[in-house]
């Protein structure tokens, strides 16, 4: 069972993912909150498996609400999906670094934002090829942020180094796995080998990773 935490200040809208998450077998709310704070709150007590997390919330945002759930060890099995009403926001590429493994448009069809939690919960990300661009277009170079390379880079392989840009591009296990004429099993465990390495959350984490790195313009 998937247990969600759902945050927004909108009544309406957490009624809606409501109504939505709990008609499905396999999930549950399983709270809610309309501020930062007691987001914060109530995942600690909680520790859902996905936190639906708005930005723009009385309080601390969620940007904030969500360095705060990463920070904490004891909520390490939480995932979050920032909702946003543009695709391109300000507060995009910040989420994702401060631990969000993903962002979802508040207009997503109902089927694509539960295939979305349980991809999340289930450990993959949220970014697609062209979102990463534009994010990443955005607000890496676009506004000229300084590029720092991870300092666990030189304990990657060349082809690990290899897949990490192609993740970094948005391409999925299977895709990488065409890219490289490799089987999509040695694609998965690529992956797993470099989030470990870099010590990264997961997918979307290896993204800012990447880009931050200079690995890719």
């Amino acid at each position: 069972m998937i247990r969600a935490l759902l945050a927004d200040d909108q009544d309406l809208v957490r009624f809606g993912l409501r109504v939505l998450l709990d008609n499905e077998d396999d999930m549950q709310v399983a709270g809610e909150a309309a501020d930062g704070l007691r987001t914060v709150e109530l995942a600690r007590h909680l520790r859902p498996d996905v936190v639906l997390m708005d930005v723009r919330m009385p309080g601390i945002d969620g940007i904030e609400a969500t360095r705060r759930i990463m920070a904490d060890p004891d909520l390490s099995a939480t995932r979050v999906i920032v909702l946003t009403t543009f695709e391109v926001d300000e507060y995009i590429f910040a989420a994702l670094h401060a631990g969000a493994s993903g962002f979802l448009m508040k207009d997503t069809k109902p089927a694509q934002l539960l295939d979305a939690v349980r991809r999340v919960a289930a450990g993959d990300a949220l970014l697609s090829p062209s979102v990463t661009r534009r994010v990443i277009r955005e607000f890496v170079a676009g506004r000229g942020r300084p590029r720092r390379p991870h300092p666990s880079l030189t304990a990657l392989t060349d082809r690990e180094r290899e897949v990490l840009i192609l993740v970094a591009e948005g391409l999925s296990n299977d895709e990488i796995a065409s890219r490289l004429v490799i089987s999509p099993a040695t694609a998965r465990t690529h992956v797993s080998r470099i989030i470990s390495k870099l010590s990264a959350r997961d997918r979307a984490q290896l993204v800012v990773i990447a880009y931050q790195s200079g690995l890719l313009d």
